[in-house]
């Protein structure tokens, strides 16, 4: 075991200090030299990627990956190929590229549908037919809330509904001139769209790598707020408390859109975090297999069940890069370098009894 760390950040983005480093990165550097173990930041480039990779093949047990894909010019595609190259080279991925695809892709919910955790009409469109032959059919009997894969702070999350004044023929999708209002959780704006034509400007989502749309029924007790629980591996770290705006439409959780925001210990929101302790063992079997995310986050809105109790829907799952800046002086970071040695350690046992069973 080498007990060196290397930290992937890129240049530039709107995540960086003045210095040009993630204000959460040198933190985590620190607490890991605190623990006796060594760590250094490598600054991404698909130009230094063949040397970036021989030399973190050479002297690192793990990476930690702090970038924000969309940083990165030209994609993600090689340098999530460099980090696949690097796991199967035997240097732990914190976390995997393909756990950051299976855990971040809003699909992901897709696969959670007989959980309990997502409602079971939440589905996927990776094509324009089939957002035009389904769409149409579930806006018909409900407001819905529209996701793009891609995008952040609320761009490109459309809660829609139907505010034609026809009555159209019961059991028929509706009709591509039928009335729709959409609005956008990035700052609430409200657009009055046809339904042909909000369905057209949705095919800019559908494209490229990983375009897709995920569609799933609106909650209205969103108003209530958005619950989000950052996790370091299976540990609870906080919970943030995210209200939105007063106003009929407003219905986004971000601080953009005029969210408010508290941040509670996890005991006090106990009933959720022991439900979704209760399905970690599920969802990571469903979402690919791999270890749970370094750092990761999950949000969620409130519903009612059919006794009229609280439950609480799955929204989403963040993992490519939660920060954490805000939140550096309650040792947050010193709860990832224990997580980062834990899983090295845990990683290099299995890695020596996977040999072991070769020899015999």
């Amino acid at each position: 075991m080498k007990q060196h760390v290397v930290f992937f950040e890129v240049r530039g983005g709107s995540d960086k200090g003045p210095d040009g480093y993630r204000p959460d990165t040198w933190p985590m550097v620190r607490a890991l030299e605190a623990l006796g173990w060594t760590a250094e930041v490598v600054f991404y480039s698909d130009e230094d990627r063949p040397k970036i990779l021989e030399e973190v093949k050479a002297k690192a047990d793990a990476y930690v990956s702090r970038i924000n894909p969309g940083n990165i010019p030209g994609g993600e595609a090689m340098y999530f190929d460099m980090l696949r190259e690097l796991c199967e080279a035997g240097v732990l991925g914190l976390p995997h590229p393909d756990a950051m695809i299976g855990y971040g892709a809003k699909d992901s919910l897709c696969k959670l549908t007989d959980t309990g955790l997502v409602p079971k009409d939440t589905v996927a469109y990776y094509t324009v037919e089939e957002l035009e032959t389904q769409f149409p059919k579930l806006v018909r009997n409900s407001v819905r809330v529209l996701k793009q894969n891609r995008g952040s702070t609320g761009e490109g999350i459309w809660r829609v509904e139907v505010v034609d004044e026809r009555e159209f023929p019961a059991g028929e999708a509706l009709p591509l001139d039928a009335k729709l209002k959409c609005t956008e959780a990035k700052d609430n704006h409200v657009e009055y769209l046809e339904l042909g034509e909000f369905m057209k400007f949705c095919h800019r989502y559908l494209g490229g790598e990983h375009g897709m749309i995920v569609d799933m029924p609106f909650l209205p007790r969103i108003k209530e707020g958005e619950i989000r629980i950052l996790l370091v591996g299976a540990k609870p770290i906080f919970v943030v408390h995210k209200k939105p705006a007063e106003g009929a439409d407003a219905f986004s959780a971000t601080l953009f859109s005029g969210a408010r925001y508290t941040y509670d210990p996890p005991e006090q929101w106990a009933k959720l975090v022991n439900g979704l302790d209760a399905q970690l063992e599920l969802i990571t079997k469903r979402l690919g297999g791999f270890d749970l995310p370094l750092i990761w986050t999950c949000d969620f809105i409130l519903d009612w069940d059919e006794n009229k109790e609280d439950v609480y829907i799955l929204g989403e799952i963040n993992c490519s890069c939660v920060g954490f800046t805000s939140h550096l002086e309650s040792g947050i970071q010193e709860a990832v370098a224990e997580e980062i040695i834990r899983q090295v350690k845990k990683n290099q046992a299995s890695s020596s009894a996977q040999t072991e069973e070769e020899l015999v």
